[in-house]
């Protein structure tokens, strides 16, 4: 099996798509698709014929496409279930994917760089503005979780078998402490972060080892 991730290297979706794959075992080559430069490169047409939605990570799996974090991870789960990334009982599942969409849709979407410039663009939001918008969906997000997790969580955050809730907190572990500084205050988010981050895949998975983190 032949993958290639686009991605950029601080892009939290693209940080938990390399986690999945580094838990899977896949290997892949590493695409940068840079955000910033270029006005984006992420909205050349060369990319958006990749993905029309103009947005990393998107990955390549024998001349096939696959855009979206969760799609993708779902689709890895199905190529292997070595670990698997979603418990098989009902329930235990769709607690697992409670956590997820909390972050994919209450959190991260708020946080990402085409709605900074929009609220810079379109309302003329100052930077002190948006910092603020970031912190306030990020805090209340992360409070969510902490209250959530406190329960189930062990070494994970569902017992001691990594979930693909653990890798959806990493990352966004990772864009708090960019975002709104130290979160050291969420003790059972910051013990899950920890424990992952003992392990090879998510380590290698961290923005800041990267190829193009220094581009």
């Amino acid at each position: 099996m032949t993958f290639r991730l686009y991605n950029y290297y601080r892009s939290s979706a693209s940080y938990r798509v390399r986690i999945a794959l580094n838990l899977k075992g896949f290997k892949y080559e590493y695409v940068p698709v840079h955000l910033l430069k270029n006005g984006g490169e992420q909205k050349l047409p060369d990319f958006l014929k990749k993905n029309p939605m103009g947005q990393v990570p998107c990955l390549e799996h024998d001349g096939r496409y696959l855009s979206q974090s969760m799609a993708i991870l779902f689709y890895l789960d199905e190529l292997s279930k070595n670990p698997a990334l979603f418990p098989k009982d009902a329930f235990e599942r769709a607690k697992v994917l409670e956590v997820c969409e909390a972050i994919n849709s209450g959190i991260q979407p708020l946080q990402n760089t085409a709605v900074s410039a929009a609220l810079e663009k379109q309302f003329s939001a100052s930077e002190a503005q948006r910092a603020e918008w970031n912190k306030g969906w990020i805090s209340k997000g992360l409070e969510a979780l902490e209250n959530t997790l406190s329960a189930s969580a062990g070494a994970y955050s569902f017992g001691d078998t990594v979930s693909a809730a653990d890798i959806f907190i990493v990352p966004q572990m990772y864009a708090a402490r960019r975002f709104v500084g130290p979160k050291d205050k969420y003790k059972t988010l910051t013990k899950i972060e920890n424990n992952c981050l003992k392990l090879d895949a998510f380590r290698l998975a961290e923005p800041s080892v990267q190829p193009d983190a220094t581009a």
